[in-house]
């Protein structure tokens, strides 16, 4: 799905080389003399809106006459409009001086050059109040080129009201996680009356990457090697296949829906669901009927590693930069201990921040307690690798395959093949 994107990414980025011919930046100042810093993000929904323009209002009245933030809402949607507007922007050497960026691209911005280190933009003490798992997320190559206010995780949600029917218990301890054996047992006794006894597929796109490299992970193996640079021998290494073949029968037993139907866990045809840490919030409104609970990841058989999914949408700073110590204000301004704590309260998804939980006292308790503790300590981001995009796609397409009959060696053997070719093209003699 993502394919097109890093394409036109990489054309304008190849074709320009460090992007000296492609004009000048135009000065970013204001009829008044005041610096301005424009900030891209996709607009959300109201509440993170509001957001916005309250911090906004509160940033400009605080540094009138010296500083002006503006901030682009872009819609996303289903299509690629950021992304477009952001390729568009590379070509014409026009881009804002704060791009907020999903994650797991992080490593193509930075690798291409069109975002900038950010080590020196807090202190040391600052620093280490963000999760390690956000911080891992935003660092390529060893240094960091972004900064999140919320994380994301995924366990492992489950119908109090049919898993009491059919006596399963579920763990109350992460050190007595489900492992995957335990796992399809539960998922087979649960399949009967029109239910599944799981729901493992968040999308046919990137939320298959985003939920499923758990499974390489845990049985020893990733999708990549540490620095990114290869998936061969990784993602279709013999405990990868393994992975594969696991969750294949869990689709070809009839115990998970290749399509599922639209919320099939909270309209209760799936009795369990590795879902996101943001749909505690959606069940609580949407859902007020639905006896559900949550408990951790599944982890391998044997000597399986507990681990589970991180990430969000973070901010960097593009090569376009023009007042470089008024950025730095604006970005310690956005995630100060009190407005990663705002925004996360007003996304509803869990702050990077540690201290924020001290006033966040939601997340001490159960469920959220469960995704809070997952991120600090088995959370594992996505693959940091510039070839992400190709990866992911390749991971879908390959996944897909194998759910519909395709031996799951050869399709993870032509997705490595896929994202190792793009990676030695593009990237492995930078």
């Amino acid at each position: 799905m993502r394919k097109r994107v890093i394409a036109a990414l990489l054309a304008a980025v190849m074709v320009s080389g460090a992007f000296t011919g492609c004009g000048k930046t135009k000065e970013r100042v204001n009829e008044q003399g005041e610096s301005v810093i424009t900030v891209w993000s996709p607009s959300d929904e109201p509440a993170i809106e509001e957001w916005w323009i309250s911090k906004i209002e509160e940033f400009n009245q605080a540094h009138e006459g010296e500083i002006e933030l503006r901030r682009e809402a872009i819609v996303r949607a289903d299509s690629y409009a950021y992304e477009d507007k952001v390729n568009a922007a590379i070509t014409s050497n026009d881009l804002p001086d704060i791009l907020y960026v999903d994650g797991p691209n992080v490593s193509i911005y930075a690798a291409n050059e069109v975002t900038l280190p950010l080590d020196d933009f807090f202190p040391e003490e600052e620093w280490a109040d963000f999760f390690d798992s956000s911080k891992q997320q935003n660092t390529y190559d060893g240094k960091i080129y972004a900064v999140g206010a919320t994380e994301s995780s995924v366990a492992l949600y489950y119908n109090k009201d049919l898993l009491d029917a059919a006596g399963i218990s579920v763990p109350e301890s992460r050190e007595d996680a489900w492992t995957w054996s335990e796992y399809y047992d539960a998922a087979k006794k649960l399949t009967k009356d029109g239910v599944v006894g799981t729901n493992i597929i968040m999308d046919k796109g990137e939320g298959l990457s985003y939920v499923l490299e758990q499974f390489w992970i845990s049985n020893g193996t990733d999708f990549v090697n540490e620095d990114g640079s290869a998936a061969q021998g990784y993602l279709n290494s013999a405990e990868g296949v393994e992975a594969a073949k696991f969750l294949n029968s869990l689709i070809q037993d009839g115990y998970a829906n290749i399509d599922p139907i639209q919320k099939e866990f909270h309209n209760g045809k799936a009795a369990t669901m590795l879902g996101g840490s943001w749909e505690v919030a959606t069940l609580e409104k949407d859902y007020p009927d639905l006896n559900w609970g949550v408990t951790y990841f599944p982890v391998a058989d044997g000597d399986g590693i507990p681990t589970s999914p991180t990430g969000d949408w973070a901010a960097s700073v593009t090569k376009n930069v023009q007042d470089m110590d008024a950025v730095k204000e604006v970005m310690r301004f956005l995630f100060s201990e009190e407005n990663v704590t705002t925004y996360a309260q007003a996304i509803s998804k869990p702050p990077t921040r540690v201290s924020s939980y001290d006033v966040l006292e939601e997340y001490n308790e159960y469920p959220r307690s469960i995704f809070k503790e997952q991120l600090m300590e088995t959370g594992h981001p996505r693959p940091r690798t510039p070839s992400y995009s190709v990866l992911t796609a390749e991971f879908a397409e390959a996944m897909l395959n194998i759910f519909t009959g395709v031996d799951p060696q050869e399709a993870l053997d032509t997705a490595a093949e896929a994202m190792d070719k793009d990676y030695n093209k593009y990237y492995a003699n930078n």
